[in-house]
């Protein structure tokens, strides 16, 4: 899906008075706003969806795979995703009739 088709898909849902124009200038709303708190340090947690972060990679070394010398690898930060639990149900429901925790035995 690209933005077109979720501006489509989020006018589609708010309904027949919403209009393309306001669907698409609520996505950049949130999606500004999450761009904008992320890259001021917060850590933005949307229940029932994930959570959005800057995360803090310390410098290493690491090994060049052509010829195995040794590289330093420089500080960086990036971005991290982590879904919610219930995001993660949607994706990938539960598998059912499985065990739980400690309660299965093994066959012989």
């Amino acid at each position: 899906m690209n933005k077109t088709q979720l501006v489509d898909c989020i006018q589609a849902k708010l309904g027949e008075g919403a209009t393309k124009k306001s669907a698409e200038a609520a996505l950049s709303a949130v999606l500004g706003s999450i761009t904008d708190a992320v890259k001021g340090g917060e850590k933005v947690q949307l229940i029932g969806f994930g959570s959005f972060e800057m995360k803090t990679r310390a410098a290493r070394t690491g090994r060049n795979p052509q010829d195995g010398k040794e590289i330093k690898i420089a500080a960086s930060q990036t971005l991290a995703f982590k879904p919610s639990s219930t995001f993660k149900t949607v994706i990938k429901p539960a598998k059912k009739g499985g065990c739980k925790k400690g309660g299965c035995k093994k066959k012989k």
